[in-house]
């Protein structure tokens, strides 16, 4: 796989590039949509926690398909807020610290979730 980062366009806000390329007879992972609820159904206070958690559950659906995070070519990421992008790029950039090429990535601002006290929702596309 390599990254697609044109001289046309400027450079990526962030730790991200514009595109990623998955060559022919790669398998694709897609993870829905996670929210950051631990498995005793509670939720830490704040974005980063809550993007950190997310990121933990996204790593053990990929652990499951035997993928990490280096596999990860594009993430989509929901927060409510502008104030809660900060948090949320810290984790972010905290996941893919050890990755050689980051993910495509995609950040919108949403109006709420589920539940009032979810302030983020990361999915991510993987390939291996």
């Amino acid at each position: 796989m390599h990254s697609l980062n044109p001289t046309s366009l400027p450079p990526p806000f962030a730790h991200y590039v514009h595109g990623r390329v998955v060559p022919e007879g790669t398998r694709l992972i897609m993870t829905s949509g996670q929210l950051p609820v631990r498995k005793d159904g509670s939720t830490p206070d704040g974005a980063e926690a809550q993007a950190t958690l997310c990121f933990e559950n996204i790593a053990a659906i990929l652990a499951q398909a035997q993928a990490g995070a280096e596999h990860v070519i594009r993430v989509n990421a929901f927060v409510t807020e502008r104030a809660h992008m900060a948090g949320y790029m810290a984790a972010r950039d905290a996941y893919f610290a050890d990755c050689a090429t980051p993910p495509a990535s995609t950040l919108v601002i949403v109006t709420g979730f589920t539940r009032p006290e979810f302030l983020v929702e990361v999915e991510v596309t993987a390939a291996i």
